[in-house]
C-alpha cells in the first residue's frame, strides 16, 4: 500500500480507502461486511470512510464493530453529516449547529471511538450561514472529537468560501469527496484548481463507476444477477444512467488496454483516478473480500501518458466534464 498526504496537512491516508456506502447494513450481511473490512486491513488499507446516513446509521455501527480491537492510532476513520437520520424533524438534517453537534456525538457512539480523523459536510447547505457551519466544526475540532474537517461534493466557489472561513477560524480544512472516474470528470476544470489553491485534496468515490468500468455489464444484455444494477435499495437507480449500450460498448474496448498494462479492468479504473495528483485516495466498496484484495493492487501503479491517451480516445464522447454538475 502507498500513502499520500491530504492537502497541505500532516495527515497521511492510504491511496486506496474502504467505503461502505450501499453495502454495510443493507446489501451485505454483517458477517460478510466484517470479512471485507478484514481483507482491507490485511491489504494495508488504513483509511475507512462512512456516513451517518448510510443504511440509516447502520453502516457506521457495522464499521465500528468491524474495526473493534484494532489499534485506533493506526486507522483513519472518516464520516459525514448533512442528510436526515432521525424521524424527519426540522433539525434532523442540514449543517446547522444543532444537527452537526448532535450528529457528531451520535456517530462517535456508533463507531465506538472518541474521535474521528475527518468529519465531512456531506453536501453544501444553502439554508444555513456558512459561518455557523464552520464554527460548529471548529468547536468539534477544539473539543478533540474531530481532528480535521472536509466536505463532499462541493463546487469550486463553495470550496473557496469554506477555505477562507477555515483560515479565519484556524481549523484544518483538508479535503473534498467528489465522484470521479474515467466516465465522470466534472471536477477537473474547476474543483481541482480551487482545491489546489485552498490546499485540500480529493478523496474520490465511485472510481469504478459503480462497477460499470469492470466490464461486467455487457451491451444488449441484462445486468448480472446480484449486481449493483439489480439492487433495489439504492444502487439500481444510481447506476442506471450509465447502462447505455453506447457507453458499455466503449468500456469493453478498454479491455486490451488493461491487458497491455497487466491490470484488471477494475484495477485500471482505480489506477486512473490516482494519476490525478490532487487525488489523495480512491474509495472502493466491496460485497466480497476478494474484491478488496484485487482492487488494492491499483495502489502505486503509474500509467504512462500513451496509456492515458488511449483511454481518452476510446472513451471520447462518453465521459462527462461539465463543471456545473459538481456539487
Amino acid at each position: 500500500m502507498e500513502f499520500r498526504r491530504l492537502g497541505r496537512s500532516g495527515l497521511s491516508v492510504s491511496e486506496i480507502s474502504y467505503g461502505n456506502w450501499i453495502t454495510h447494513g443493507s446489501q451485505v450481511e454483517e458477517e460478510q461486511a466484517h470479512a471485507c473490512v478484514k481483507a482491507a486491513l490485511d491489504a494495508g488499507i488504513t483509511t475507512f470512510d462512512t456516513a451517518d446516513v448510510y443504511a440509516n446509521t447502520r453502516a457506521e455501527s457495522v464499521l465500528g464493530r468491524a474495526l473493534a480491537g484494532q489499534r485506533r492510532e493506526s486507522l483513519e476513520i472518516f464520516t459525514k453529516v448533512f442528510w436526515p437520520t432521525g424521524p424527519g424533524g426540522p433539525n434532523d438534517r442540514g449543517l446547522g449547529r444543532k444537527h452537526i453537534i448532535e450528529s457528531a456525538n451520535a456517530s462517535l457512539t456508533r463507531l465506538g471511538t472518541d474521535y474521528v480523523d475527518l468529519y465531512q459536510a456531506h453536501r453544501f447547505d444553502h439554508q444555513v450561514p456558512l459561518e455557523e457551519t464552520f464554527l460548529a466544526f471548529a468547536d468539534l475540532v477544539r473539543a478533540g472529537k474531530v481532528l480535521y474537517i472536509g466536505v463532499s461534493e462541493w463546487n469550486a466557489e463553495q470550496i473557496a468560501r469554506g477555505a477562507e472561513l477555515a483560515r479565519e477560524l484556524r481549523v484544518p480544512f483538508i479535503s473534498n469527496q467528489p465522484q470521479y472516474s474515467m466516465l465522470w470528470r466534472v471536477i477537473e476544470s474547476e474543483v481541482v484548481p480551487a482545491s489546489e489553491t485552498a490546499g485540500i485534496s480529493q478523496i474520490v468515490w465511485s472510481p469504478i463507476a459503480q462497477g460499470v468500468l469492470t466490464g461486467k455489464y455487457l451491451p444488449g444484455q441484462p445486468p448480472p444477477a446480484g449486481s449493483r444494477a439489480t439492487d433495489e435499495q439504492g444502487g439500481k437507480n444510481f447506476i442506471s444512467r450509465l447502462l447505455r449500450d453506447d457507453v458499455l460498448e466503449k468500456v469493453q474496448q478498454l479491455k486490451p488496454i488493461a491487458e497491455e498494462v497487466g491490470l484488471s479492468m477494475a484495477q485500471l479504473a482505480v489506477a486512473w483516478v490516482l494519476q490525478n495528483k490532487n487525488v489523495a485516495s480512491a474509495i472502493i466498496g466491496a460485497t466480497r473480500p476478494e474484491q478488496v484484495t484485487e482492487n488494492v493492487k491499483a495502489a502505486g501503479v503509474t500509467l504512462d501518458a500513451h496509456v492515458l491517451a488511449k483511454i481518452d480516445k476510446v472513451l471520447d464522447g462518453s465521459y462527462e466534464t461539465d463543471p456545473s454538475l459538481s456539487g
